[in-house]
């Protein structure tokens, strides 16, 4: 487990953002976008006298266009005469990208539980329960890319699916082995549980479970991995044609 996690503030979604104005020097449309729920996060360049502005609302990025009198916006996808989209790669730069980079801090600051090589090339954030089954299942689809050296899967502990899920992941992320304890839970054996913890696991429990929350999963496994560059989430056991895609690699 990581352990300087557990002595940490949890770093949730929310990032701070570099600001090319105060909002209050935002466009009146945008002033009037923002009181609606929107977020303005950067100003961009936009053809035709107009001026974009990176935003999102309720986790979903999206432009705004501004005319060059400042008195009206368009919020949409701006396409040129071929039809190329002129504005799904500047949302993945100004606001996607940013987020993506603040959430993979946040999972490798939450308590998590190393599953295979330190210097594996490739990480895998997955959350786990001691008491799910599809967790187990998981846990035996990533073997050959584990025992390989290719992928360290790291479990970020949850215990949300029974009354003492969260006992049992306290246990794990206590003991002093906590990759040979999970190993060997999958593998069949007991959880040797734990009758006092020191606040700190607690506390890193507790910031799991919102951690997870913040992200709007409700299952487990829930899995987070970089493909194409971007960070993708895959709920619950991975169809065996997405597995080559999550672990980065056909299997060894």
């Amino acid at each position: 487990m990581k352990k300087c996690s557990l002595y940490r503030p949890l770093a949730l979604l929310a990032v701070t953002w570099p600001l090319s104005a105060m909002a209050e020097d935002w466009p009146a449309p945008l002033q009037a976008l923002e009181k609606q729920g929107l977020t303005i996060h950067e100003r961009f360049e936009a053809p035709a006298g107009l001026t974009g502005y990176a935003a999102s609302v309720q986790g979903r990025e999206l432009a705004a266009y501004v005319t060059q009198d400042e008195k009206y916006a368009l919020v949409g996808t701006l396409v040129d005469a071929q039809g190329n989209d002129l504005t799904t790669d500047r949302l993945y730069e100004l606001v996607k990208k940013p987020q993506d980079e603040e959430l993979w801090k946040s999972l490798a600051d939450s308590a998590w539980i190393a599953d295979g090589d330190d210097d594996a090339e490739r990480i895998i954030y997955t959350f786990t329960d001691p008491n799910c089954p599809y967790c187990k299942k998981f846990w035996d689809q990533t073997r050959p890319w584990v025992e390989a050296g290719k992928v360290q899967m790291r479990h970020i502990m949850v215990g949300i699916l029974k009354q003492d899920s969260p006992i049992k992941a306290l246990s794990l992320l206590a003991t002093d082995d906590p990759a040979a304890a999970l190993a060997a839970h999958q593998r069949g054996n007991e959880i040797s549980i734990f009758e006092e913890y020191p606040r700190d696991y607690e506390d890193a429990l507790a910031e799991n479970h919102q951690l997870m929350q913040s992200l709007g999963l409700g299952a487990t496994p829930s899995t987070l991995y970089q493909h194409d560059g971007k960070l993708s989430v895959m709920q619950g056991v991975p169809p065996a044609d997405m597995l080559e895609t999550i672990m980065g690699s056909p299997a060894p």
